[in-house]
């Protein structure tokens, strides 16, 4: 073999041993990478547990807080069912008072018109109460039959033309709270 053969030869030879290099090198470099990779992907998937373990935490939380405020509302409610007529029970025990004095009184009093005067106080001071809770009489005299006010017990013949239809009678008084009828007036209608 000649000189130049030999020289081709060895130059191919050191081709290969570097191109063997840097294939080795690449490897080395990807392997590296991949590594790198590894350790930053472990990394991202220990943040997001975290993460998530954070969120469950705060899932956990608000949910125990709904729950706590939606039994303290219920309690709250039936408290308020429970108790909610306390106050106008509380305002009505004067005139329960006034009551029992009327009731003490009217077998030894000897004069009958301050026995019916102090029941008439009472009675005004019973309506005087239910107005300012809103309750209001439904008024019914000579007025056109209504029969979302009004209950027509009987019909009785209008003693003129002008009453017909209308209430000639009251039997029972009707109410209205706030405008909400609380009970039907019961009344004679004119036919």
């Amino acid at each position: 073999m000649n000189e130049e053969t030999k020289q081709t030869e060895l130059d191919g030879l050191q081709d290969q041993l570097d191109t063997n290099m840097t294939n080795e090198q690449a490897e080395a470099a990807n392997s590296e990478e991949m590594t790198a990779e590894a350790d930053n992907s472990t990394a991202t998937e220990e943040s997001l547990e975290q993460q998530l373990a954070k969120l469950n935490d705060t899932h956990l939380r608000l949910m125990a807080e709904y729950d706590n405020y939606r039994k303290r509302t219920l309690k709250e409610k039936s408290d308020l069912i429970r108790n909610g007529g306390e106050k106008v029970l509380r305002e009505l025990l004067p005139v329960v008072d006034d009551l029992d004095i009327a009731l003490a009184n009217m077998d030894t009093a000897e004069d009958m018109e301050a026995v019916k005067e102090g029941i008439r106080l009472i009675y005004s001071k019973f309506t005087d109460y239910l107005s300012r809770q809103g309750i209001k009489p439904i008024e019914t005299a000579g007025v056109s039959f209504d029969e979302e006010l009004h209950e027509a017990i009987a019909t009785f013949p209008a003693p003129s033309e002008e009453l017909k239809g209308k209430v000639i009678d009251c039997v029972k008084k009707g109410y209205t709270l706030n405008d909400k009828v609380l009970r039907h007036s019961s009344v004679v209608v004119g036919q």
